[in-house]
């Protein structure tokens, strides 16, 4: 792995993002306006809007960073950039870095800018510091671009990338407790429901909801969800390919 490499790569992809207002706005504006729109949706019932509001701060930015870089990484082939790039000396693992460090900013801002509308204009109260909140809606975001790296692999055309949405975030949205509390589902579902990263997402912010000091449990959340994340980057760059065939 070269730093330069990642560097270079992480600077281009931002570059790039700059001149891309669309991608900006699905990145920063989006969440926290599904947020604010939440907010008026649940406006009587502030209670509600504190459990609910909460976990959305995870959750949108977890989708649309899972969108945005599934469909980058797979234009990088499509347009021949990646084949391009790797005839130099630079690696995938410099590649998968470099995306990873450019959105791991844009998740950062993201997640900044999220919090601060919903504790700011919106309300938003919990026993937990702002802060935490705040890390863990950036882990959220940085799991989100680590699947979407993961599986931007397996896509021939954008609209492929697309379509994994229902296939890998959708089941882990309805699954990890936001819907429905998953003690009460059939066992089963709660096995499948262990297995999926979003869950301890929102297991997170629970307790960061409920309580005021970190806690074990969240300590063993933030966890969970780094080493997902890093272990689909890793699986990324090794079932990363030169073009989409």
């Amino acid at each position: 792995m070269s730093l330069r490499f990642t560097l270079a790569t992480a600077s281009r992809i931002l570059r790039q993002l700059r001149q891309d207002p669309r991608t900006i706005a699905l990145i920063v504006v989006v969440p926290s306006a599904l947020l604010a729109l939440l907010h008026y949706v649940m406006e009587s019932s502030a209670e509600t809007f504190n459990q609910v509001g909460l976990i959305m701060l995870g959750v949108f930015p977890f989708v649309s960073m899972f969108l945005v870089t599934s469909v980058a990484m797979l234009r990088e082939r499509t347009s021949g950039s990646l084949e391009r790039i790797l005839t130099t000396p630079a690696h995938k693992v410099d590649l998968i870095a470099g995306y990873s460090l450019a959105f791991t900013l844009c998740a950062v801002v993201q997640s900044l800018v999220a919090c601060g509308v919903a504790y700011q204009w919106l309300g938003l109260e919990t026993e937990g510091t702002v802060w935490l909140v705040v890390v863990i809606a950036a882990a959220n975001s940085v799991l989100g671009l680590a699947l979407g790296l993961l599986v931007s692999a397996f896509a021939h055309t954008e609209f492929q990338a697309v379509q994994f949405m229902p296939a890998i975030v959708l089941p882990q949205v309805l699954l990890c407790g936001l819907i429905w509390p998953r003690d009460e589902m059939a066992q089963w579902l709660q096995s499948i429901s262990d297995v999926m990263p979003l869950t301890y997402s929102v297991d997170a912010l629970i307790e960061v909801g409920a309580h005021p000091e970190l806690t074990d449990a969240i300590w063993r959340d933030i966890a969970i969800i780094a080493a997902v994340a890093a272990a689909s980057l890793l699986l990324g760059a090794t079932t990363l390919r030169r073009r989409s065939s």
